[in-house]
């Protein structure tokens, strides 16, 4: 594992708990070389995990469409900045330069881009690991809708172990790191999908 990519808010959440995580997060990934990909923002818990991993001598690289500049206020520090045309190619981008995902807490966005990494190892386009940092209890109903769907059998229980989990940022890097994929990926090209 050389890239873990995060998701997470754009905004600043109120619970100090989840602030402190992401500076967590960010300390750690720039400890162990590992490089942050995000989605280039310098505000928020997006700008919060960059700084970190930039104050601590790490790589921070931001994938951002041009038409976000300004609601996201791209970062001008960073070690690279890939500016693209669209969220459907910043998402691709960011989950090719990366070798394993981090939900932070977030909103709808952060869902939608951890769901869809989740959906691609389902069915085999990768088999990258990905996981929630679950601070404070932040992803419980998330977690435990999963696991409704399996026992309502609309999710695969080998599916719903696609998704981990841990309540601090050393034991999530610690399951990403141990993780075995469940499925032999089918490595299409991403463009293609």
């Amino acid at each position: 594992m050389r890239s873990v990519c995060v998701y997470c808010a754009s905004s600043s959440p109120e619970n100090s708990a989840v602030v402190d995580a992401a500076c967590e997060l960010g300390g750690l990934l720039a400890e162990r070389g590992l490089e942050l990909v995000y989605g280039g923002g310098s505000v928020g818990l997006m700008g919060m995990v960059a700084d970190t991993v930039l104050a601590g001598g790490g790589r921070a690289t931001g994938v951002i469409p041009t038409a976000l500049f300004p609601v996201e206020v791209a970062h001008d520090g960073l070690t690279e900045l890939v500016e693209v045309g669209s969220m459907h190619e910043r998402k691709a981008e960011m989950i090719r330069r990366s070798d394993a995902f981090i939900a932070l807490p977030g909103g709808f966005g952060t869902l939608e881009e951890i769901a869809e990494v989740l959906t691609w190892a389902q069915i085999g386009l990768h088999a990258k690991p990905a996981g929630f940092l679950n601070v404070d209890g932040f992803y419980d109903s998330l977690l435990a809708f999963f696991d409704r769907c399996v026992s309502d059998k609309v999710l695969k229980y080998r599916n719903r172990r696609l998704v981990l989990e841990a309540p601090t940022p050393a034991g999530l890097l610690a399951a990403l790191t141990a993780y075995e994929p469940a499925y032999e990926p089918k490595w299409f090209d991403l463009d293609q999908v």
